[in-house]
């Protein structure tokens, strides 16, 4: 038998145990009743953020931001890939307008930007737009070590990738 996954909800953060075996079972939070590893990215903000760091899924980020040509031209990939790694890794979003503060913590100098955290650290990083396939990259060999573990996250470079630097308030 497998150890039980310590997740926080994407609605509440409450920390939720559940069984490695039954994460493709649409599993509900025991605190506020929805579903723990939704099928869509979930928003993150400064006071939701550490509390999504807990636990033993993976986390990838999305630092984006409403005026990013190259961010909302990634967010139906970002979306579909949701779907795909549901049960493997959790996907949220942080808006770096709304959030300032925690972008600066987390030293985002052009989006989009992808954070991969592990256990409540970062491991990997991409900034720029990402390629629909979405399955090879920077991420590629933190996905090797998480696949031992039945987890598969990877992440491809565009062709070209796109980055938006904050425009400038002068």
């Amino acid at each position: 038998m497998t150890d039980p996954l310590m997740i926080p909800c994407a609605q509440c953060a409450g920390l939720n145990r559940i069984p490695a075996a039954r994460l493709g079972d649409a599993p509900r939070c025991g605190h506020c009743k929805a579903a723990v590893l939704p099928a869509a990215p979930f928003d993150l903000n400064e006071a939701s953020f550490a509390k999504q760091l807990r636990g033993d899924l993976p986390l990838l980020v999305d630092v984006w931001a409403d005026w990013c040509g190259p961010c909302k031209a990634f967010a139906p990939t970002y979306q579909q890939a949701a779907g795909q790694l549901q049960g493997r890794c959790r996907l949220g979003k942080l808006d770096s307008e709304a959030n300032r503060q925690l972008a600066g913590q987390l030293n985002i100098r052009s989006i989009p930007t992808l954070i991969l955290f592990k256990g409540g650290v970062e491991v990997a990083r991409q900034s720029g737009a990402c390629s629909r396939s979405f399955t090879a990259g920077p991420f590629a060999s933190r996905a090797r070590s998480y696949k031992s573990q039945g987890m598969s996250v990877s992440v491809s470079h565009a062709d070209r990738p796109g980055h938006c630097r904050r425009p400038r308030d002068d």
